[in-house]
């Protein structure tokens, strides 16, 4: 009996941090009804809800307990794919800290007179957390299509600012395209795409010269996921408590620096020529502040497809990209397709 009671016990820890992700994330894997039980209990409190899981897990209904080991077990594959992928990249540093480090996935198929067209992948987590690891299932849904795909590491805040930051991201680019006959890669067929804090730092790679030089008109294309700080000080007028506190960290409090690191502020050519922006529809900042950028690249005169996503979530856009049947992986296997 203490031996089932422990089993039961530790998943009970285990579903925890599920739970709470879950919820924090609008719930993509669980239903309606054991949404609403998780939020009735434990409130919207992210810091919170974990604790508040780990003690009142047993007052939440046995269906919804169910749909919780569900998707734990489907979190543990998840996690098992990307350390599959992860084992097969070849890892290639661009700088001297241990996170100014790029992975390098190519395709099994015969490579292409020219070198594979390459994917370049730059993570989230607010610009003080995340990893070149956090790839999921892209690299093999990029391979089977012919591309190459790496996954880009970079100095996170306090280490280094976000102007530091920006600048690793064009660094590993330039990396890239400076050996791109050894690695066999298309110089001229790079496409830069991030998610969230990562499609921030690529955006401001995308529009704003002083990072890439001339190589910026070499980029063939842009995708960005749920992107935020497009316009730093816009996002930060408009955003809650919780966003100042990620904010403030890597942009300050100085309306100059806020602005320099604003990519609508700097989408008057030249900018990357073509834009693929994806966000989620029921997120009014990141609607607001995609829209906005996209009509600043149009006027730049880039060309651009915006796009909101219905039933996603801020973390399901990138998570799931590369997954069959989502609507953002088909506008990203379209945008491709049309390169």
């Amino acid at each position: 009996m203490m031996k089932k009671g422990l089993i039961i016990l530790g998943a009970g820890l285990l579903m925890a941090p599920v739970l709470a992700q879950q919820a924090r994330e609008g719930g993509r894997m669980l239903s309606r009804e054991c949404r609403r039980e998780v939020v009735q209990l434990c409130g919207f409190n992210r810091g919170e809800m974990r604790e508040c899981l780990r003690e009142k897990k047993d007052q939440l209904s046995q269906p919804c307990k169910g749909e919780m080991m569900q998707a734990m077990a489907k979190r543990m594959r998840q996690n098992d794919t990307s350390a599959q992928t992860t084992g097969r990249a070849r890892t290639i540093a661009y700088g001297s800290s241990a996170t100014q480090q790029l992975d390098l996935y190519l395709p099994e198929a015969t490579r292409p007179a020219s070198g594979y067209p390459l994917m370049v992948f730059v993570h989230g987590g607010g610009w003080s957390k995340g990893s070149k690891d956090m790839v999921q299932q892209k690299p093999d849904f990029f391979n089977a299509k012919g591309w190459a795909f790496a996954s880009v590491g970079y100095r996170l805040v306090p280490e280094a600012p976000v102007e530091q930051q920006a600048a690793d991201v064009a660094a590993a680019v330039a990396r890239l395209r400076r050996d791109a006959a050894t690695l066999g890669i298309d110089p001229k067929r790079i496409v830069l795409m991030g998610h969230s804090a990562g499609a921030h730092l690529s955006a401001l790679v995308g529009t704003d010269p002083q990072w890439l030089g001339p190589d910026i008109s070499a980029l063939a294309g842009v995708i960005l996921l749920d992107g935020a700080a497009y316009d730093v000080a816009e996002q930060m007028r408009q955003g809650s408590f919780m966003t100042k506190r990620t904010y403030e960290p890597a942009f300050g409090i100085e309306p100059a620096r806020q602005a320099r690191l604003s990519p609508t502020l700097h989408a008057a050519a030249p900018n990357a020529p073509r834009w693929l922006i994806l966000y989620v529809a029921r997120r009014a900042d990141a609607t607001a502040q995609s829209n906005a950028l996209a009509r600043a690249l149009q006027q730049g005169g880039a060309r651009v497809q915006l796009t909101g996503m219905d039933g996603e979530s801020h973390m399901t856009i990138n998570r799931e990209l590369g997954q069959p049947g989502n609507p953002q992986t088909d506008a990203v296997d379209a945008f491709l397709t049309d390169l």
